[in-house]
């Protein structure tokens, strides 16, 4: 038997969010390295996505990814040709996902803090 998706509208927007955030990273990456305005769409876009899209189940996993993505994003500057590319769309993920990442914490420490 076929398991159905609960599609609901903070799902289906986070699961958009989400993808336009990426989407608009790699952009911006490759074609505008280090402009702090862009940079703060994608913050805004990253808060919508802790709050909106990620599920007290994924908690760990998204942590685990975030904090995995933000330690290993430096080691691609040592890559001859490509490298620094690399390196400045990783950096604009980094600037997307370390918002939602800092949403689900603080989530995490609230609930943490409020069992008795």
């Amino acid at each position: 038997m076929a398991t159905k998706k609960n599609w609901t509208l903070g799902g289906t927007a986070g699961h958009w969010i989400f993808l336009l955030g990426i989407l608009l990273a790699v952009v911006f990456g490759i074609l505008f390295p280090q402009k702090p305005l862009l940079a703060s769409v994608l913050v805004l876009l990253g808060i919508l996505v802790g709050v909106l899209n990620i599920t007290a189940d994924e908690t760990n996993q998204f942590l685990l990814a975030a904090l995995a993505l933000i330690v290993s994003a430096k080691s691609f500057e040592l890559i001859p040709i490509f490298g620094k590319a690399i390196e400045r769309v990783l950096e604009y993920i980094i600037i997307f996902v370390a918002p939602a990442a800092v949403i689900v914490s603080l989530i995490v420490v609230w609930r943490l803090a409020s069992r008795r």
